[in-house]
Parts: structure tokens; sequence; C-alpha cells
């Protein structure tokens, strides 16, 4: 009897429980529905949009290109647009090159491919040379100036789906076909008697 009673008692101490909780809970209701038809605040009303994001990566972009090359400590600055191409000069702390993209539109917002160059002021390498550095390379090309001075270049195709990592992997070629191409004009023989790889 005396169990009984002590389980009536817990029986009526929780079913109180439920009812103060569930009162408890009308009144929050009735707060969330008063802040729900309250006017909004002014701070809100005023509140600013979120900056805009910034374009995607574009490697058809100039801006977007000269942006890695920045990134790489390389200044890119465009001397001319002329034709559907532009035309820069590219300044790194080891030296310098010419940028030229290509197969852009009329507003020069979206280049097809871009060619890396150099001329060297060296001379003593002739056509045959050349043409057997430029078969024993994948990548780099050899060429010779009008006035006779060997010439290497690098070209890429360029697409919307490029990443900016891919940009700095085809300016890491470039910078090979420099390192590679000046050996080879300082010993073209010994150079072409290596294994290429």
């Amino acid at each position: 009897m005396t169990r009984e009673l002590a389980q009536g008692s817990d029986h009526h101490s929780v079913f109180g429980k439920f009812r103060s909780c569930a009162a408890s809970t009308g009144v929050l209701a009735l707060a969330l529905a008063a802040c729900a038809l309250s006017p909004v605040s002014a701070e809100a009303a005023t509140a600013k949009p979120a900056p805009a994001k910034a374009p995607a990566f574009d490697a058809r972009r100039p801006a977007d290109v000269i942006a890695v090359l920045g990134a790489m400590e390389a200044k890119a600055e465009i001397l001319r647009k002329d034709q559907g191409q532009i035309f820069m000069k590219v300044t790194t702390p080891g030296g310098g090159f010419g940028a030229q993209m290509v197969g852009c539109d009329e507003a020069f917002t979206a280049c097809k491919a871009i060619a890396l160059f150099s001329a060297f002021s060296r001379k003593g390498v002739n056509l045959a040379q050349i043409n057997d550095y430029n078969r024993s390379q994948l990548t780099c090309r050899g060429i010779m100036t009008p006035s006779g001075e060997p010439s290497v270049m690098y070209a890429a195709l360029l697409n919307g789906r490029m990443t900016r990592d891919e940009v700095r992997e085809h300016v890491g070629v470039w910078q090979g076909c420099l390192t590679g191409f000046g050996e080879f004009i300082q010993d073209p023989i010994g150079f072409l008697s290596r294994p290429q790889g």
C-alpha cells in the first residue's frame, strides 16, 4: 500500500512536471509568435548586402594570367593589343621574356592560346643545330630570328577549365625551356650529345 502510494505520488510528480513544461512551452510559443510579428529593426532593414564574389579564375582572361605571373614574382606589362593578339613584356628577378596571347575576342578579355618567348644575344648557333635541338625536345621550340639571334618559345592552348595550378605548371615548363636553351646555346655540340629526357 505504501509502495502504491509512493508510486502514485511519483506519477503525480511526473504529470505535474509535464503540465508545467507544457505551460512553459505555450508561453514560449506565444513569445516566438510575438517576435515573428514584431517590425524588423532599423539596423536589420539597412543591412548592407554581402560583397560580390570575385569572378572565378579563367586562364583565357589576360588579367588572370597576369595575376598568376605576379604571384610567381614575374611582372607582366601589356605593351599593345592588335588584331586579336596581346603582346606583353614580363620581368622577373632573373631576367625577362615576352608573352603573347592570341585568338582573343574583340574586347581582349578571352584568348585561346599563349606563347612565351625569349631571344638570346649570343650568336654562333647555326640553323642545323637549332633543328637538332627541336628534334630533341617535346615542348620547347628553338627558332632563329631574322637578325640571327637564337630564340626559344613555348606555347599552350587555354580553356575555361584550366586552374591556376595548371597555368603555373605551364610557366614551370617554360622556365625549364629557358634553362635548357641557355645551356644549348653555350655548348650546342655538348648539349645535343647528352641524352634528353
